[in-house]
C-alpha cells in the first residue's frame, strides 16, 4: 500500500516536472481580432485560419491564445494587456481592424513585445521598434486604383469612407495620389461602421457628378455606399479598398455590387498566377488546408494574412531558438524581433515579405493585383 502510494507520488512529481519542462519551452502567441460586431466578416477568417495553425513554431510547441475584441479598441487593449501581464506571450498578433490594431502600439512598445498588426496601420517612427504590418500598406494598394482610373481617362472622382483610422488612411493616400495624377477630387464624405444609411452622403457625391467613386470602407459595411450611389443612378466605376475583398461583401451586395473594382493580394486569384510565381505554391497549399477544415468555396485574403503571420513567426522563431534564447523571456522576444528585421525573405500567400529596421511593411508590388466582382465572384481584372 505504502509502496503504491510512493510510486504514484513519484509519478506525479515526474509528470509535473515534465509539464514544467514543456511549458518552459512553449512559445505563446496572443491573437486578438474582431470576431463579432459589424466588421466580423473581416475578422472571422483570421480566427478560422488560426484553427489550422501547426502545433509547433520553430520546432517548439506553440500555444495560441485567441480572444475576441468585437471591433472595440478598448477591448483590444484589454486583451493585449492580458496577453502581456497574465499569459506572458512572446508576440501579439492583431488586431484585425485599423483602430483596434493601433490601440495596441503602446502595450507592445512598453512591454517590448513584438506586435504584428493584421490590418493596415500607419506606424509612427517613434513606436516602430516592436511593430510590424502584414496587410499591404494603403498607399501601395490605392496606387493600383489611381493607375486604373488614369488608364480609363477618369478626370474627377469622389470619396466616401469610414470616419475612423481606416477611412483616414485611405482618404489621405487617395487624395494625394489622385491629385498627383491630375484627377480632381470633387467630394469627400464620411460615415460610421454601424450606420444603416448613407443617403445624405451619397446625394452629395452624386450631385458633384464625379467620373468615379472610391469607397474607403471594409467588410459588409462597404456595400452600403456602393448600393446607395447606384440607386441614385451613378454609372461610373466604383472602387473599394482591399478590406472589402470578402465573400460576405458579395453576399450582402448581390447583383448591385457587380463590377466593383478593388486591389487585393494574389491569393484571391491564385489559379491565375504563373507557375513560376512562388506565391502560387504557398497559396495553393494554404487554400487546400483551409478548405479541408472549412469546406469548399472562396477563401478570403484575411485568412491568408493570418497564415502569413504564423509563417513569419515560424521563420523568426527558428532563428530565435538557435540563438539560445528561451521562450517566455525578454531575450527571446528580442531575438524574435531581430529575426523579423534580418532582411530574410519569407514567401506567403499574399506577398513575399522582407522586413528590415527601416521597413516594417515588408512588401512590394508583387503583393497586389486588381480584381473585379463578376458573376458573384472575385476575378482577376484584365483591362
Amino acid at each position: 500500500m505504502i509502496r503504491s502510494l510512493f510510486v504514484r507520488a513519484a509519478a506525479s512529481i515526474v509528470t509535473a516536472a515534465l509539464a514544467a519542462a514543456v511549458a518552459a519551452q512553449e512559445i505563446r502567441i496572443g491573437l486578438t481580432g474582431t470576431f463579432t460586431g459589424p466588421n466580423a466578416s473581416v475578422g472571422i477568417p483570421y480566427r478560422n485560419a488560426a484553427e489550422i495553425f501547426p502545433p509547433t513554431m520553430g520546432g517548439v510547441p506553440v500555444k495560441w491564445i485567441v480572444l475576441d475584441d468585437g471591433g472595440d479598441p478598448t477591448a483590444a487593449l484589454k486583451n493585449a494587456r492580458r496577453f502581456v501581464d497574465e499569459d506572458k506571450v512572446d508576440a501579439i498578433v492583431g488586431s484585425t481592424s485599423t483602430p483596434t490594431a493601433t490601440a495596441l502600439f503602446d502595450v507592445a512598445n512598453d512591454s517590448k513585445t513584438l506586435q504584428i498588426a493584421m490590418a493596415p496601420v500607419a506606424i509612427p517612427a517613434a513606436k516602430s521598434a516592436w511593430l510590424f504590418n502584414i496587410p499591404q500598406p494603403v498607399p501601395l494598394m490605392v496606387s493600383a486604383i489611381v493607375e486604373d482610373m488614369k488608364r480609363r481617362g477618369v478626370k474627377s472622382a469622389a470619396y466616401i469612407g469610414y470616419a475612423d483610422g481606416w477611412g483616414d488612411l485611405n482618404w489621405n493616400a487617395f487624395n494625394k495620389l489622385a491629385t498627383d495624377a491630375g484627377i480632381k477630387v470633387l467630394a469627400a464624405e464620411r460615415f460610421n461602421r454601424t450606420d444603416t444609411s448613407v443617403t445624405a452622403q451619397a446625394l452629395k457625391v452624386f450631385a458633384a457628378a464625379p467620373d468615379a467613386l472610391f469607397v474607403g470602407a471594409a467588410g459588409t459595411p462597404a456595400v452600403l455606399p456602393h448600393v446607395s450611389i447606384r440607386d441614385l443612378g451613378f454609372k461610373g466605376p466604383v472602387y473599394h479598398t482591399h478590406g472589402a475583398v470578402a465573400g460576405a461583401v458579395i453576399q450582402a451586395g448581390g447583383k448591385a455590387i457587380e463590377g466593383a473594382l478593388m486591389p487585393t493580394g494574389p491569393m484571391v486569384v491564385t489559379a491565375d498566377l504563373p507557375e513560376s510565381n512562388p506565391i502560387r505554391k504557398v497559396s495553393t497549399d494554404f487554400i487546400a488546408r483551409y478548405q479541408a477544415k472549412w469546406g469548399p468555396g472562396a477563401v478570403a485574403p484575411f485568412a491568408g494574412y493570418a497564415w502569413d503571420a504564423q509563417l513569419l513567426l515560424d521563420a523568426a522563431a527558428t532563428r530565435a531558438i538557435k540563438s539560445g534564447a528561451k521562450p517566455g523571456t525578454p531575450q527571446f522576444r528580442e531575438a524574435l524581433r531581430n529575426a523579423m528585421i534580418s532582411g530574410t525573405e519569407v514567401v506567403g500567400t499574399n506577398a513575399v515579405y522582407k522586413y528590415s529596421e527601416a521597413d516594417r511593411y515588408g512588401v512590394d508590388e508583387r503583393a497586389r493585383v486588381l480584381v473585379t466582382v463578376k458573376d458573384g465572384a472575385f476575378r482577376l481584372f484584365r483591362p
